[in-house]
């Protein structure tokens, strides 16, 4: 009988931690709302600190508890939980800035009922306090900290809300979103309005800010933005930024450069911001950026130097500036940049389903169109429902409600031809930049494969090009601002923990002001190679590796070694029915811990390694393949299997057949042939692999939303539909096929 009770209380305290209470009064009578969220948080905090639904990453788990604490009106703990945070989001108190907005707000709660003042002079008083404790760098990303769009929060809350209708509870994700859609709203609508203007009042203190529509020779219209420090009174270098992103943005680069003793100045792209003209994404920099150039360098608070510094479009924006290079221009610190027409909108040659809600997100408005961009339900359903009809790759677009001419004339152009060449430097181009240049990127970065492309190009072309380059554990927001202790979840060495800022501006003070060259700076290339906490210094990218293994497609299982070519060549069999529109997938199951998405690939397990090796490069290698069609999408992945039952990915590389060799003219395979295609431009990466892992090889067919789909027709691709797709699509991976693995030794 105790037994029987037993039982039943626990499955009684099971279904306690599943469903949580919530009333569904509390969705139709705001009074009662506000009531009950309080409650509601306190649940979810047990539920959060639970085993089960704890978060590995002890930053995910502080990030969520201390939103729960501000709604649960323990405010005081959440300003303790908020520290700890940003302690564990990045060192040396690079984080100091980040969630201001809720920590104001907390901050603003406990003084109106310590001293029963109002709640604005409340924020007031909060504001003004957390201001003058920031470190002055910091200063800068509030205003990104800020820009919170209280409509769509409101919208979102209020969805989250009516999931809730007819429910007496709420399960613990629910629970979860439910909360921090309510935050979110409940913080902005708050104190946007009054902590906007307080900071505008520091800002005249501190800065000079003025705006300029300015005239192109064409009579396109561009807005400038120009900061200065008011204590700065003689002419300065000028730190230009060429930003699409109008917002929030414009203030954050101007100040950034203010406050390491430069002039700011930063250009919104045509369309953008006060500008009519027509919005066409990379087409005109290069011309456009050379007249900014021109004007900034003759203005009264310039010395007459420029430099440039931005991520992502911004740092394109500094290879199509040195395409028609300003005799002003003396250097450009390009982070994470797209490398148009290599990586995006197509990655070797394959056209991304991203490049359309990027386009509406640039295009949607004058400013960004944060709340589409964000809207990941949206996007991932329309991605879905075109993958799921079948339908070209073309009516995406149409599919989404919101026809694209840029999206369509951006997909009249599958190779790199000269659409995408006049844009930046081409060739015999890279030979005439003598200006220096840092370039910054990261293992995660989604523009590394664009930002080693410029690298490479430039050194090939220019011999003595003064060209460096730094790369570490970074994903493409922490290579252009600083090095998160975590990145995919996993911890980056501290050595690796640096400001990208910092960098950058100290490189700025040894061009432009005869400062001292940065220390991390002692070769050409520098590198930090992840699980040895050491950066390593060399002068070409062919040092950043000493050997290589290559990985033949066999498994240990049945040969040798993965690592020895096979005595006889066979070939592994795979094959692709594109008429099959299924959600089922198939996984390479690690452990209890991990499994790897293996759907549309075959795989390859090496023998565990006998000692530790430092993966350090890119994947290069051939694939000899004979398939049935006229061309396909290879996909290819390979990962650490660490001892402890977790993967890591190590490498990944997407390339459509018919460019592998050239990118800009197509090349059709025959079928039932047996081609040759190379493996170039894959993803880089170092790291030290532990003694008692393997590495597992996945190869196989790109065929998911996320991308174009390839019927091997032969025809363009952005046409074909799943009426081309014919009979299945049989490859023949020959096993004498390799993928070299890049390897350091000291």
């Amino acid at each position: 009988m105790k037994f029987k009770i037993l039982l039943a209380l626990i499955f009684v305290n099971l279904m306690q931690a599943q469903k949580l209470n919530f009333p569904q009064t509390a969705v139709t009578d705001s009074t009662i709302m506000e009531q009950q969220m309080p409650g509601l948080a306190l649940q979810v905090i047990s539920q959060l600190q639970s085993q089960k639904y704890r978060p590995e990453n002890n930053v995910d788990f502080l990030d969520n508890l201390f939103r729960l604490q501000i709604i649960a009106k323990d405010y005081k703990a959440s300003a303790i939980t908020l520290a700890q945070f940003r302690n564990e989001f990045a060192d040396h108190n690079m984080a100091g800035y980040k969630f201001i907005e809720y920590e104001v707000y907390s901050m603003a709660k406990l003084y109106e009922a310590e001293t029963k003042t109002s709640f604005p002079n409340a924020i007031q008083t909060a504001f003004n306090e957390k201001y003058a404790s920031l470190n002055e760098k910091q200063i800068p990303r509030i205003d990104l900290s800020l820009n919170g769009d209280v409509a769509n929060y409101r919208k979102l809350f209020k969805k989250a809300l009516d999931k809730q209708k007819g429910k007496e509870s709420i399960d613990y994700g629910s629970a979860l979103a439910l909360c921090k859609s309510y935050l979110n709203y409940k913080t902005f609508a708050s104190i946007k309005p009054t902590i906007i203007n307080l900071l505008r009042v520091k800002d005249k203190e501190r800065f000079i800010i003025e705006n300029k529509d300015f005239k192109t020779k064409n009579g396109n219209t561009l807005t400038i933005t120009v900061i200065r420090k008011k204590e700065n009174k003689s002419p300065l270098p000028v730190i230009l930024t060429n930003n699409i992103y109008a917002g929030a943005n414009d203030s954050f680069f101007g100040k950034r450069a203010a406050i390491y003793n430069y002039v700011g100045a930063v250009v919104n792209t045509r369309g953008k911001r006060n500008s009519n003209d027509e919005n066409n994404p990379f087409e005109h920099e290069s011309q456009d950026i050379y007249e900014v150039i021109d004007w900034v360098s003759k203005q009264p608070w310039s010395n007459g130097k420029v430099g440039m510094i931005g991520g992502s479009y911004l740092g394109f924006s500094q290879w199509a500036a040195v395409k028609n290079l300003h005799p002003a221009l003396k250097t450009i610190v390009p982070q994470v940049a797209v490398g148009i027409g290599i990586d995006y909108p197509a990655q070797n040659n394959v056209f991304m389903s991203y490049m359309l809600r990027w386009i509406q997100y640039v295009t949607n408005n004058k400013y960004t169109d944060e709340a589409d961009f964000s809207d990941f339900p949206k996007w991932d359903s329309i991605n879905t429902k075109w993958y799921k009809s079948g339908k070209s790759f073309r009516s995406l677009d149409t599919i989404s409600g919101k026809p694209s001419k840029i999206f369509q004339r951006w997909l009249d152009h599958p190779g790199y031809d000269q659409y995408w060449q006049k844009m930046v430097p081409y060739k015999e181009e890279f030979a005439k930049i003598n200006i220096p240049i840092l370039t910054t990127t990261g293992y995660y970065d989604d523009d590394q494969i664009g930002a080693l492309y410029y690298f490479k190009e430039h050194h090939k072309y220019n011999k003595n090009a003064e060209h460096y380059m730094v790369i570490g554990p970074y994903n493409h927001g922490g290579a252009q601002s600083f090095g998160f202790t975590y990145v995919n979840n996993s911890p980056i060495d501290k050595v690796a923990r640096i400001s990208i800022d910092d960098l950058a501006f100290s490189w700025f003070d040894y061009i432009l002001k005869n400062g001292k060259k940065p220390e991390i700076l002692k070769d050409k290339i520098n590198f930090q190679v992840m699980n040895t906490n050491t950066w390593k210094h060399v002068p070409v990218l062919e040092k950043m590796h000493t050997s290589t293994l290559k990985f033949y497609l066999q498994d240990h299982k049945s040969n040798p070694s993965v690592f020895k070519k096979p005595s006889h060549v066979s070939f592994t069999k795979q094959i692709v029915d594109f008429k099959d529109r299924s959600s089922k997938d198939s996984y390479y199951v690690i452990s209890k811990k991990d499994s790897i998405k293996t759907t549309n690939l075959v795989y390859f397990e090496s023998e565990v390694l006998d000692k530790d090796i430092i993966f350090s490069g890119n994947l290069a290698g051939y694939f000899n393949v004979s398939i049935n069609k006229r061309d396909f999408d290879t996909d290819t992945s390979i990962y650490e299997i660490q001892p402890d039952g977790k993967s890591f990915l190590l490498s990944n590389h997407l390339v459509r057949a018919s460019y592998s060799k050239n990118n800009e003219v197509r090349q059709l395979l025959e079928p039932n042939k047996i081609e040759q295609i190379p493996i170039k431009q894959s993803i880089f990466m170092s790291k030290k692999i532990k003694k008692g892992s393997k590495l597992l090889l996945l190869v196989g067919v790109n065929k998911n939303s996320a991308w174009q789909i390839n019927y091997g027709t032969g025809k363009d691709v952005s046409e074909e539909t799943i009426q081309d797709s014919g009979e299945p699509l049989e490859v023949k991976w020959y096993n004498d096929s390799y993928v070299e693995i890049p390897v350091y030794e000291d």
